[in-house]
């Protein structure tokens, strides 16, 4: 290798890069070689071997040393690139193994709806008799009337009919109740008042008569009504003189 060469001329590595970083060569000591001292060789064996050099001289003699330096070995410069790492072979991933079927749950029978208990059944009703019931309803029926203080006589009601009219003779409405005949009638107006029935109730009122209505010697004002009881006494005009006692029988 020459001193001045920049690659080494075997593997061609870049000499001037590592020379700083070259190792000091290792110069082997000199070790003198201590001679054993031998046995007196046979003067007829020495002459019988051959000499190797072909130059004849001393059996004992030993070739001199060199008077040469020893040969400095230079250590190879170590390489400052780490060296790669081998290459990671992954291993094979494990085969999965396919999820087992799931078998579907089983339907949940529904509750039974409960069962609603036989309605009773209504027993018939008895047979009434219709003689008995037309009885009955007679028995039920209420007669009104109106009896004459004066002259004790008695006036019945009309069942038929829901508005009674009390007055005398006229061209517009004609009474229900006539009291031309009655003393003192003079002072009663032809249409003076109406008792109205509704249900089992009879209702009186004054319809703007002349000399007004007076029920238990108390006035009863145009518009006004008054529900009739038994007893009640009604007074057709001022003065007492054409006055009725109401009767349910």
């Amino acid at each position: 290798m020459q001193a001045d060469a920049a690659f080494c001329g075997q593997c061609g590595y870049n000499l001037h890069a590592t020379t700083a970083a070259a190792v000091a060569p290792t110069v082997a000591p000199e070790i003198p070689l201590e001679v054993q001292p031998s046995a007196t060789p046979d003067p007829l064996l020495e002459l019988l071997r051959p000499d190797p050099s072909g130059v004849g001289g001393t059996p004992n003699s030993q070739p001199a040393p060199s008077p040469l330096p020893p040969t400095a070995v230079a250590a190879p410069p170590e390489s400052s690139t780490p060296p790669e790492p081998p290459p990671t072979i992954a291993a094979p991933p494990e085969p999965v193994a396919p999820p087992e079927p799931v078998a579907p749950p089983e339907p949940i029978a529904a509750a039974p709806e409960p069962v609603a208990p036989p309605e009773p059944v209504a027993s018939a009703p008895e047979p009434v008799a219709t003689s008995a019931t037309v009885a009955r309803t007679q028995l039920q029926q209420v007669t009104a009337r109106l009896v004459h203080v004066q002259s004790d006589r008695q006036i019945e009601l009309p069942q038929s009919l829901s508005v009674i009219h009390i007055g005398k003779q006229n061209d517009r409405i004609p009474p229900d109740v006539d009291v031309s005949g009655f003393t003192n009638s003079e002072i009663v107006s032809r249409i003076h008042a109406d008792i109205r029935v509704e249900g089992d109730a009879h209702y009186i009122e004054d319809v703007g008569s002349s000399n007004g209505t007076y029920i238990n010697n108390l006035p009863l004002l145009p518009g006004n009504r008054h529900r009739l009881r038994p007893g009640d006494r009604i007074s057709l005009g001022k003065g007492d003189m054409v006055t009725f006692l109401f009767q349910i029988s």
